[in-house]
Formats: structure tokens, C-alpha cells, sequence
């Protein structure tokens, strides 16, 4: 086996891969920090104005906000979760100031009638919709930062969930022989014939719709590849003269396992939970398109195509394209990076 200081060199020669794994920080800096990026920072970018809804890309207009309601102060909350909408904003088509009184036009246009309010009450605020708004006439480029937490929170649980199930299954089943490899191979057997997506819908109906659960249900139907890797590499390993040697030490089993077999076997694991960490984000977004995945007001790439897949018709396409192809673009990352991955540690290269 190569030295694993030689293996990180090979990998920083391979630009695919390199690539992908700078793309895959990225986007999880900035769902780490989505709640400071985000042009709209209120909890799940959910600032709805109707007068401006399913506006083009590069949309600008100018923002009547009032300062009563600013005390909010920021905080880990804050961070976490986003502030409160409690500012009162009104986007305009026309406004003048004169004598510290402001005149202005709401952007609605089936008002026609100048309203006037103290400069001292309000600020104005030049916005840039680089995204466009959505139906509602949120920030699209706001939601896409924010959901992009959910794809990475899906991929990280869901892969954790797969590898401590099929980790301890797997390995289980390929260190004993008998009753235990031939139940839990037939476990492994049943849950393979169940299409995937259907066993993630039937888990998600039984636990019911939420955010956690969405968690759960995916990485609950990922550790069978984990699984069967796990046991295949296990059986090579077991009859390895370490292994062997261990044993006459007088070694247990769990510590063979643990200690001498599983640290052997991190590789394939790495490349199988990269693939995973795709397929769940997948699944995320087919369960949200279906209704079953993340609930509003919460925002992920699969709802937000749910809720403007028909603009595809109607004139506004981008509504659905561009979480779809944020969709597109992580998912080839992790599949890149675990092929990448794989031709590295591979010993025939």
C-alpha cells in the first residue's frame, strides 16, 4: 500500500479532483456562514414582497425601510438561525425627498397617489436581486445560500447514520460466519430489492413529514452499500497473517476488528461515503419536489423547484433552473471527488 503522504501528493496532482473538493468547501462555507452571505438575512430568507414577485435576474429597485422596528441584535441565534422579519419594507417605483419629508410611489402600480413619511423614520436601501425573486417576491439568490444547508446537513447525517449501521453490520457479518452473516445478509438482501426512493417515502410516512426525519429516513436506506463493502473487505482481511497473529495473542474480537481490520479498509469507505453523500442530497431533493422533504416555511433546492417547476412555461424558467443546477453542480462534485479518490488509492495506478 502506498505511504499516505504519497497518496495526498498524487491527489493534489489530479485537477478533477482538486477542483471538486475546493467546490465542496465552498459551497459548505457558505452554508455555514449563510445567514451573514445572504443579501436577505431574516430566518429562511422568508421576506416576502408581492409587488416585486418573479422578477428577472439582475432586478434592482428601491427599498422604503422603516427603523422602529431595527432591535434586533445579533447573536449565535442570530447566526444560526437568521433574524425575525420584524422590519417593515416597501419597494418603490418613485420617490423624492423635500424639506425631510419623503414622497414616494409603492411599486405597486394600481396605486397612483403620492404618500409622504418622515426621512427621519426610514432609510432607503438600493437592492439588487443578482437571482432574480421568486413568486412571492423573495431573494432567490438568499434561499439558494440557505438551502444549501440543507444538502450538506442531509449528506452529513445520512452518511453518518449509513456508516455506523453498515460499519457495525458489515463487519459483523464478515469476521463471524453462520447464523449471523447469513440474517444479517438476508437484511441486506431485502432492503436492496425495495427501491430506494420508495423505502425512503415509506420511512418518511411511518416517522412523519419533518426535518429530522428527512435525516433519518435516508441514512437508514444508504448502509447497505456501506454494508456489503464493509463485510467483502472484512472477509479479505481476516484470514491476513496479522489478523492471525492477533488472535493467538489473545487479542478480542471487537479489538481485531476496531484496531487491525477497519483502519485497513478507510479507503474504499471514504469513496463509498462520498458517493453517498451525493445520492442523499438526490433523494433530499426528489422527496422535496414530492412534498415529503423539507416543510415551509424552510427552504432547500428540491422545494424550491416544487414551487416553480410550472414557471418553466410561463416565462420565468430560471425560477427552477437555478437550484436545479445548484442540484447538478454538487452532486458531480462529490461523485467527481470520490472518483477521484478511488483512482488515487487505487494500487493498479
Amino acid at each position: 500500500m502506498l505511504p499516505l503522504t504519497k497518496k495526498f501528493f498524487d491527489f493534489r496532482k489530479n485537477f478533477i479532483g482538486v477542483t471538486s473538493f475546493a467546490f465542496i468547501l465552498f459551497v459548505f462555507f457558505i452554508s455555514v456562514f449563510a445567514y451573514v452571505i445572504a443579501p436577505d438575512n431574516t430566518s429562511n430568507a422568508n421576506n416576502m414582497n408581492l409587488s416585486i414577485h418573479s422578477q428577472k435576474p439582475g432586478f434592482k429597485v428601491s427599498m422604503l425601510v422603516f427603523k422602529q422596528r431595527l432591535n434586533e441584535k445579533k447573536s449565535l441565534k442570530s447566526f444560526l438561525f437568521g433574524f425575525k422579519n420584524n422590519r417593515e419594507q416597501i419597494p418603490l417605483s418613485y420617490y423624492e425627498i423635500k424639506d425631510d419629508i419623503l414622497y414616494y410611489l409603492p411599486y405597486d402600480f394600481s396605486e397612483n397617489e403620492l404618500k409622504t413619511v418622515s426621512i427621519d423614520n426610514v432609510n432607503i436601501e438600493n437592492r439588487k436581486y443578482y437571482f432574480g425573486t421568486d413568486k412571492f417576491g423573495r431573494d432567490v439568490l438568499s434561499r439558494i445560500i440557505i438551502g444549501s444547508r440543507i444538502s450538506f446537513y442531509i449528506g452529513f447525517v445520512s452518511v453518518l447514520i449509513s456508516l455506523i449501521i453498515g460499519v457495525l453490520l458489515g463487519s459483523i457479518s464478515g469476521y463471524y460466519s453462520g447464523y449471523p452473516d447469513k440474517i444479517i445478509m438476508w437484511l441486506i438482501n431485502v432492503t436492496w430489492s425495495i427501491p430506494t426512493l420508495l423505502l425512503v417515502i415509506a420511512i418518511t410516512l411511518a416517522l412523519g413529514k419533518g426535518f429530522w426525519q428527512v435525516f433519518i429516513a435516508v441514512g437508514l436506506t444508504m448502509w447497505v452499500e456501506v454494508a456489503r463493502i464493509v463485510r467483502g473487505q472484512i472477509k479479505q482481511y481476516k484470514e491476513r497473517q496479522f489478523v492471525i497473529a492477533a488472535k493467538v495473542m489473545g487479542f478480542s474480537d471487537f479489538r481485531i476488528i476496531s484496531r487491525h481490520i477497519l483502519p485497513n479498509i478507510i479507503s474504499p469507505l471514504i469513496v463509498i461515503s462520498a458517493a453517498n453523500f451525493a445520492a442523499s442530497i438526490l433523494i433530499e431533493s426528489g422527496l422535496s419536489f414530492l412534498g415529503l422533504g423539507a416543510q415551509p416555511p424552510m427552504t432547500s433546492w428540491g422545494l424550491m423547484i416544487k414551487d416553480h417547476y410550472n414557471y418553466i412555461i410561463l416565462g420565468e424558467p430560471f425560477l427552477a433552473i437555478i437550484p436545479g443546477l445548484c442540484i447538478m453542480m454538487l452532486v458531480s462534485a462529490f461523485m467527481l471527488l470520490g472518483n477521484s479518490i478511488r483512482d488515487t488509492i487505487d494500487v493498479r495506478n
